[in-house]
């Protein structure tokens, strides 16, 4: 518990603890130096040719009726991408100027980091809408990250520019940011309420609150309860995990909610001294461990609900925790192909690092090797590999849980089955982030509903959200003040088993549709058998209707080709081709092109391959085998 640490113990900390910099100001030329050698010129050149750019580069302008486009159509990425340009001229400006040290970006960074400070707001429009009201700012993602950036570039070249810069630099994270922080409660993602529930935004938020304090706030008692009051909100945060360290957000959200949290325990720890410690715990070292449970090979992680299947993790985050929890597997995916792709290098927080935190020479050279399967008991995921050793394994993800989970989609049986570095049948991922996606119409997207997952169809029904959901910029349904792994349309555990043979996961779903699906039982069962060449996958749906015969469908939904054939089906992907054999006598199959789905990575087409009954039955079962060629 997080919230053992008081504003009286803390304080006493901070006033009696005087650290080192936790990184050299940009006049320490030999702090500099190693950092220039040990990141090496390639990555040192690259920064410099990119500030080269900025320094010329016209600041975005941003009008009060850009602002409004999210309100009034709905779009926010053409917004967002402006001050995310304002923030990466900002990032790219100080690295440069600190390890070059010649003074040619002084200028165009004090030009974008005053032009940060005169923004009306920092928040996104998705999350405050309405123009700013200068007298109640919004503490959102965005607005605290701003104010660790400016904050952290302030910490290395706040003595080499004007001394007035820092001057508003500190009057604007008063007035946006510290203030609000500690006088009011309207910020939603602070505690879990009777309203709502925390996620990611909760670690976001105050991770970066706090790290810019640290920075910035000279007033120690201040400091101290703004720790205090941030140590009992991440409490709550750190109850959004599975017991064994799961988030239903997804390794995506990992990065970004964990990832922030590890920067603001990193600082805390580093500002007294290691006597306050967030990062101590069984619980803070199994979460730390989820990218490597969820892998699938090297790059591809479990993708459920609104998370990308591909993804970048900060080196600085893996590095961190690798030496910090001994945990040489994080070590090692960072060496990854994908793990080295640039992750939020627009930040200034996160390039800093990635440019400090540095593997020592030799570690995580080799490729890391996760064990046959793994298992999150209260999430209900299993992720089951059938040859670790060989990252063109066949790979099975599966889940149950609930439709009310965090960045929920109606995925409740949902699975993924992962061939030669591909998912063949994949979770199709996350939808474009408009202002449809997230308000009341979130369920009217294809790619949020049980018909955009491979989940079964009884009597044509789709899986429901949580009942009388609430949601918000959080990204969540809610309904369960307890917050514990239920809710009106949940997954029952029936059976999991792992051993030499299979690994397999039973659950009961009839919970998870409306009452005109009829069901008295409807049960799913996902196993991997282990059995050589090279395994192959079961799925089993078996229904029972409560009153009339009824229609069961299982659907596989895929983006490759699909090439129908007698009594099997033919998936074939860019590198993993999967035949799934079925009973040709008792069911029959169709495929249903769904076209222009919006996913984030573009407009794609999808199929859905539909294995039905033939005739309505008072009870029967489909059975697909999935088949690596």
């Amino acid at each position: 518990m997080l919230s053992q640490y008081n504003p009286v113990d803390i304080e006493a900390a901070l006033v009696e603890e005087s650290p080192p910099p936790a990184f050299p100001p940009a006049a320490d030329r030999v702090g500099w130096a190693k950092i220039r050698a040990a990141a090496g010129e390639e990555v040192v050149q690259s920064l410099i040719a990119a500030a080269e750019e900025d320094a010329v580069r016209e600041i975005p302008g941003l009008t009060a009726t850009h602002y409004l486009v999210f309100k009034r159509e709905g779009e926010r990425a053409s917004f967002e991408a402006l001050i995310q340009r304002r923030r990466a001229m900002l990032a790219n400006l100080t690295l440069a100027e600190c390890l070059e040290y010649q003074g040619r970006f002084l200028d165009p960074l004090l030009n974008v980091a005053w032009a940060i400070c005169e923004e009306s707001s920092w928040s996104y429009p998705a999350h405050q809408s309405e123009l700013t009201d200068m007298e109640r700012q919004v503490i959102d993602l965005f607005a605290s990250m701003t104010g660790t950036q400016l904050a952290e570039m302030d910490m290395l070249l706040g003595a080499e520019l004007d001394p007035l810069l820092g001057k508003r630099i500190r009057y604007e994270m008063n007035n946006r940011i510290f203030t609000p922080y500690l006088t009011r409660h309207d910020h939603w993602w602070m505690y879990d309420t009777l309203q709502r529930k925390v996620n990611n935004w909760t670690a976001v938020c105050n991770g970066n609150v706090i790290n810019a304090a640290i920075r910035l706030e000279t007033d120690m008692a201040r400091l101290a309860e703004m720790i205090a009051r941030a140590a009992r909100s991440l409490d709550d945060y750190l109850d959004t995990f599975d017991p064994d360290g799961g988030s239903t957000e997804g390794p995506g959200y990992w990065a970004y909610g964990f990832g922030n949290f590890v920067l603001v325990a990193q600082a805390v720890e580093w500002r007294t001294n290691g006597r306050i410690a967030f990062m101590d715990g069984d619980h803070i070292r199994n979460i730390a461990q989820f990218p490597l449970r969820t892998l699938m090979s090297p790059g591809y992680y479990t993708n459920f609900s609104d998370c990308d299947p591909l993804i970048s993790f900060p080196p600085a985050l893996l590095t961190y925790l690798s030496q910090r929890l001994d945990l040489p597997g994080l070590a090692q995916i960072s060496n990854d192909a994908q793990g080295k792709r640039a992750f939020r290098s627009g930040e200034l927080n996160w390039a800093l690092r990635n440019l400090v935190w540095q593997l020592p020479a030799g570690a995580g050279s080799t490729r890391f090797i996760p064990p046959k399967q793994d298992w999150y008991n209260g999430m209900m995921w299993m992720i089951a590999r059938y040859n670790p050793d060989d990252p063109d394994a066949l790979v099975l993800a599966a889940k149950g849980g609930h439709n009310g989970e965090m960045h929920n989609q109606n995925d409740v049986g949902n699975f993924i089955v992962h061939l030669n570095g591909e998912s063949v049948i994949p979770d199709i991922g996350r939808g474009r982030y408009t202002k449809a996606y997230f308000d009341h119409r979130r369920y009217d997207h294809f790619v949020n509903q049980s018909l955009g997952h491979s989940c079964p169809v009884p009597n044509g029904q789709m899986q429901m959200p949580q009942s009388n959901p609430r949601r918000g910029a959080g990204n969540r349904v809610i309904n369960d003040p307890d917050h514990v792994l239920h809710s009106t349309y949940a997954a029952q555990l029936l059976e999991h088993q792992s051993d030499d043979s299979i690994d397999l996961l039973s659950v009961e779903l009839k919970e998870v549709y409306p009452a005109e699906a009829d069901l008295q039982s409807l049960k799913r069962t996902v196993a991997l058998h282990r059995e050589a060449p090279r395994g192959w996958v079961e799925v089993l749906d078996e229904v029972i209707f409560t009153g009339q015969p009824g229609t069961l469908e299982s659907a596989l939904t895929v983006l490759a080709p699909v090439e129908m054939g007698d009594g099997v089906v033919t998936v074939r992907g860019e590198k993993g081709v999967l035949a799934v054999h079925y009973d040709a006598a008792s069911l029959t199959v169709k495929v249903e092109r769904v076209k222009d789905v919006d996913l984030a990575t573009g407009l794609c087409d999808v199929n859905r391959i539909m294995f039905g009954f033939r005739q309505p039955q008072q009870n029967g079962s489909i059975r697909l085998r999935i088949v690596p060629l």
